[in-house]
């Protein structure tokens, strides 16, 4: 028995390290073609880099499973029980803390936030000194965060009222333009960044979750054809918040 039980943890182990690399192949395939026909030169630190090619498949098979097993499920059920609940306002509450928080914690937003305070204190545009910094760094994850819990509560609104998608993201970009015209140029690069590192590891997983599950409760509601676009919503009202936030610092 504990044979056969070791025998299906091995094949599920190297089935997911086999689906990850193969996810991963046509990466390693550009890089070792530019190196090696192109640049035709070896591969610094060789035995770095294939340990930490090694890391990085075993954290993406990890990562992968440990979204099946947790994020997806938790998100998913979350969205249905506050559904039966039929309460308008936690479902909304929930949206909201669920985009802001995950945001706040994301690591590439604070990484950009870090580097855009630096570029902004060498160009002058702000102190010099670490605590303001700090502060224009604090202020732009804040204003994502804030920026993308209000567009998983506008994308859950969307779901319920049953809105067209094509309208609301229409109607966002056009905010878009018409805020780039009049936002500090110095804010606009990082603003649209924003909307880019705002969709990464955390957030996708339980906004897209969470979209699924309450289209599936909702009468009347496909999974498919309204679960879906919370996670473009995420990433179009960073741009506006942050313009926003870049006329008031500057």
């Amino acid at each position: 028995m504990k044979v056969q039980t070791l025998d299906r943890i091995a094949k599920v182990v190297l089935g997911k390290l086999w689906s990850s690399l193969k996810d991963m192949l046509p990466i390693i395939l550009v890089v070792v073609f530019f190196q090696a026909v192109v640049l035709r030169q070896p591969f610094p630190n060789l035995g770095e880099v294939a340990f930490g090619s090694l890391l990085v498949l075993v954290g993406l098979a990890l990562f992968v499973q440990g979204l099946e097993m947790g994020l997806f499920p938790i998100g998913e059920n979350l969205a249905r029980s506050l559904a039966r609940k039929g309460s308008l306002f936690w479902i909304l509450t929930f949206a909201f803390l669920l985009g802001f928080c995950t945001t706040v914690a994301e690591p590439a937003l604070i990484a950009v936030a870090a580097e855009a305070a630096s570029i902004a204190a060498t160009a002058n545009l702000i102190d010099a000194g670490q605590s303001s910094m700090d502060s224009y760094a604090m202020g732009l994850r804040l204003s994502v965060a804030l920026s993308v819990g209000v567009a998983i509560l506008i994308g859950v609104l969307r779901i319920i009222r049953g809105w067209s998608i094509s309208l609301v993201i229409i109607s966002g970009y056009v905010l878009v333009m018409l805020m780039t015209i009049v936002a500090p140029e110095e804010i606009i690069g990082v603003a649209y960044d924003a909307g880019g590192v705002t969709t990464s590891t955390v957030t996708v997983p339980l906004v897209a979750a969470l979209g699924v599950g309450l289209a599936s409760i909702i009468r009347g509601r496909s999974p498919l054809l309204d679960g879906f676009g919370l996670v473009a919503l995420a990433s179009l009202l960073p741009m506006i918040f942050v313009m926003g936030y870049g006329l008031i610092i500057f």
